[in-house]
């Protein structure tokens, strides 16, 4: 069994997800890459994937024999390059997941010059605003936003990100201006459906973090859906500055509740621990940590 062949073959294949989509990936055969996955199996003496019809799925075995592999790889990659006198710059594909109303403002701006600066990398970027395994999908850096980030992950701290309660001023002429947190359960609220809060939104009153349960109007998985609603005097919308900062200096919106606090939230890189000596990793992490760099974001300027 030649053992980097099937390394290869097996981390295609739950990159991929698919021993088909694999295959092509590798230029080999579907019945070859199916065999090399089973002889390493069978040399390891443990099951990595457990098959069915619908879809493959890491053991706990597999996953991390997987992350191991990972990084075997992307080490011996590492080592191509300090081999051929490129060491200088990283080399090879870099898998990126942003959230998608950060990531479109906020990174992908900057994706070009990023890719300028390091030309030997090979960009995947996919936008979502779920939290993706970074392992089941073959993610090497994420950005997320989060108030306390409970991970197992490194995480990098990039930029503070301040919330607001705001609603446009047709909404408030028409339906009152809450004073207090618990009037907010009378009007119409615009939620956002990854909130970590759930249906409820929270406040801090003398330095206490409340929760208050508030009445969904309208629920989406999108940020911008809750700003358009928001402006469109819909109702009132708790969301970060860097999406609706630009608003609430407009006059388009109205920040309410402005003499009670927020619990404050960051954006992070995070990735796996072996993927922390990849100079892949490193060159986007460093690059953002830059651009992001200060006490005061740009958004909030």
């Amino acid at each position: 069994m030649d053992q980097l062949l099937a390394l290869r073959v097996f981390v295609s294949v739950v990159e991929t997800g698919s021993f088909v989509r694999a295959a092509e990936r590798l230029h080999l055969s579907t019945t070859a890459t199916s065999r090399h996955v089973a002889e390493l199996e069978k040399s390891l003496g443990a099951r990595l994937l457990q098959r069915s019809t619908r879809r493959l799925n890491l053991t706990e075995t597999g996953r991390a024999y997987f992350e191991r592999c990972r990084q075997i790889l992307a080490d011996l990659e590492e080592a191509d390059s300090l081999a051929s006198e490129v060491a200088s710059q990283p080399r090879g594909k870099l898998r990126i997941s942003l959230p998608h109303s950060f990531g479109l403002r906020y990174v992908a701006p900057k994706i070009p010059d990023f890719c300028a600066r390091f030309p030997g990398l090979q960009l995947e970027v996919n936008f979502s605003d779920r939290t993706v395994d970074l392992v089941e999908d073959g993610i090497d850096v994420a950005i997320r936003i989060s108030g306390k980030l409970q991970t197992t992950l490194i995480a990098k701290r990039l930029a503070r990100i301040r919330m607001a309660i705001c609603a446009s001023p047709a909404y408030l002429e028409k339906m009152g201006t809450p004073r207090t947190p618990e009037e907010l359960r009378e009007h119409r609220c615009l939620t956002y459906d990854y909130a970590a809060s759930g249906d409820s939104w929270h406040i801090l009153e003398n330095g206490v973090e409340i929760a208050v349960p508030i009445r969904s109007y309208l629920r989406t998985n999108s940020g911008d859906m809750t700003r358009l609603a928001a402006l469109a005097g819909q109702g009132i919308v708790l969301q970060p500055t860097f999406l609706i900062g630009d608003d609430l200096r407009s006059g388009a919106l109205v920040k309410i509740l402005a003499d009670f606090d927020l619990p404050e939230y960051a954006a992070y890189a995070v990735y796996l621990g072996g993927a922390g000596r990849s100079a892949r990793v490193g060159a986007f992490v460093d690059y953002f940590s830059a651009v992001f760099g200060g006490e005061i974001p740009s958004w909030d300027k």
